[in-house]
């Protein structure tokens, strides 16, 4: 069988071939993203294998379907760019790689804290340069400080677990929560408000959903201790953008650390380096000191792209010859 990938990079060829090669799977590579204008370069194809800002809304469902592709593949564990609905009515199965390293983004997450916490990267560049002075890298001990974990699916539980390791104390939310674990772990479920209102970092682990669009907006934001740090590393619409750099540009933050971002399409994952960015936030957001950005790279391990690679071949061979997707991934 055939699968056309879209939005390929040289890190998906490099592991998503030789796991398709011994799965008997061909792939057809394409650098540019998965649309309604784009879908002619599936034909031919029985499967469509895309990524978080391919643009798979009704008219491209349908277009996928029309040229003969029954099987759409997300190499991600987020579907917000997908509308199941249209894509049930058209006839396509849809599946995504749930877990392929809750560890890797876990890891990112608290990474990009104590990056920006104790300067890291400001070091970094001084140190290039022949300055080794440290005024202005003052950071903060992380042992004995509240670190508020939002969402404790396997990465959101990931996360909390580090943040035990360096003593700090855990408070959770979820509107489903783990308590067996909590108690085991030594972490207390309370509610939102109180969560935001007592810790001195903020981390989100959540899913985008229609009820976690914005959690953090211009009123929750209010209500976060003076000087917390907030770190994204699972949705950037979770995020109201305007309302973080107000929030920012009063004060009241410490500190913010995101690996993703409300309007990624287009400028994450592509080199803009040679360009003038438009997006006006974003470009306002780069510019304060206490923000660190990195482009939607939590995911980026060897371990996880493996994992990715490898659930995505069997579910293209799955579905092709009429077997049921893998538990867990299928969508649609």
């Amino acid at each position: 069988m055939k699968a056309a990938v879209f939005d390929a990079k040289p890190y998906d060829r490099e592991f998503l071939q030789p796991a398709a090669d011994s799965a008997g799977v061909e792939l057809e590579f394409h650098e540019f993203r998965l649309s309604a204008a784009t879908t002619a370069a599936a034909d031919g194809c029985r499967a469509a294998c895309v990524f978080v800002n391919d643009r798979l809304d009704a008219p491209c469902l349908r277009s996928l379907a029309a040229a003969g592709v029954r099987h759409v593949a997300l190499r991600c564990a987020g579907f917000n760019n997908v509308d199941l609905a249209a894509a049930k009515a058209a006839g396509l199965a849809v599946s995504r790689v749930p877990a392929y390293s809750p560890h890797a983004v876990a890891e990112h997450a608290v990474a990009l804290l104590l990056t920006l916490n104790r300067k890291i990267h400001r070091a970094y560049n001084r140190v290039r340069e022949h300055n080794f002075a440290l005024n202005g890298l003052t950071g903060f001990d992380l042992h004995g400080k509240t670190v508020g974990i939002v969402g404790t699916g396997k990465i959101g539980r990931i996360a909390a677990e580090i943040f035990r390791g360096f003593g700090c104390t855990v408070l959770a939310h979820d509107p489903f929560p783990l308590t067996d674990w909590a108690i085991q772990r030594g972490v207390a479920y309370v509610p939102l408000s109180v969560l935001l209102a007592t810790s001195d970092i903020v981390s989100l682990h959540l899913p985008l959903t229609p009820l976690s669009h914005h959690l953090l907006n211009r009123d929750t934001l209010a209500l976060l201790k003076p000087g917390a740090y907030v770190i994204n590393t699972s949705r950037g619409k979770l995020v109201d953008t305007t309302a973080l750099i107000e929030s920012l540009k009063s004060g009241r933050l410490g500190g913010v650390a995101l690996d993703v971002y409300e309007e990624e399409e287009g400028v994450f994952f592509e080199d803009l380096s040679a360009q003038v960015l438009p997006d006006d936030e974003l470009n306002l957001l780069l510019t304060f000191p206490n923000v660190l950005v990195t482009a939607h790279q939590a995911f980026l391990t060897r371990e996880a792209l493996h994992e990715i690679a490898r659930v995505t071949a069997e579910n293209l061979v799955r579905a092709a010859t009429g077997q049921p997707l893998l538990p867990e991934t299928q969508l649609a």
